[in-house]
């Protein structure tokens, strides 16, 4: 089935759309559910460690956030989806490894 022009141009407009606010991610769950998967570590202070992290990154990316290019946001945002647990640390990571690239 033929897409039609005015459909392609709908589609990417929400992409950027999508990609120019900061995702709401449950952090608390995404800490829960990668401390689940680590053995031998005391869960509580693993616990609060990994929220601070992600909290810090979360506004780190957050007063920085237009300063990153909407291709870089539009490939990194969906790859947080993967395997159930988004972190902003790793969305972080992702934005600054894509400026990087670019840079050089």
């Amino acid at each position: 089935m033929p897409l039609s022009i005015s459909m392609i141009a709908l589609s990417s407009q929400l992409v950027v759309t999508v990609a120019d606010r900061l995702p709401t991610f449950d952090i608390v769950r995404s800490c829960k559910l990668d401390l689940a998967a680590t053995a031998g570590l005391t869960v509580d202070q693993s616990l609060k460690s990994c929220i601070s992290d992600e909290t810090k990154a979360r506004q780190q990316l957050a007063s920085g956030w237009s300063k990153f290019a909407p291709s870089s946001k539009a490939n990194c945002i969906p790859q947080e989806s993967i395997g159930g647990t988004p972190s902003y640390v790793s969305l972080q990571t992702c934005l600054q490894m894509d400026v990087w690239v670019k840079s050089r």
